[in-house]
């Protein structure tokens, strides 16, 4: 089955702390889909912070959202202290 976030945190710099359902917490970047029409209300900060997990992926209260094997694959592990 494929990987799935549980939990996301929005950061500076329009970067996301999202655990997922194998309990791995990464970082995915959101910027470069900022020039995507779609998702340029992002740009707004107060919108992005506005992230939550719905179940299946993230999504943001604007109706925004990525897909989960997105999120997964194009983000970066979290090295634990």
């Amino acid at each position: 089955m494929r990987m799935h976030p549980i939990a996301v945190k929005p950061l500076k710099n329009y970067l996301l702390h999202i655990t997922f359902s194998n309990g791995e917490t990464r970082r995915f970047d959101v910027k470069p889909y900022l020039t995507i029409p779609f998702f340029a209300p992002l740009k707004d900060e107060a919108a992005f912070r506005q992230v939550f997990v719905n179940g299946i992926t993230v999504e943001w209260k604007n109706g925004r959202d990525i897909a989960p094997h997105e999120l997964y694959d194009n983000s970066l592990p979290v090295t634990p202290l």
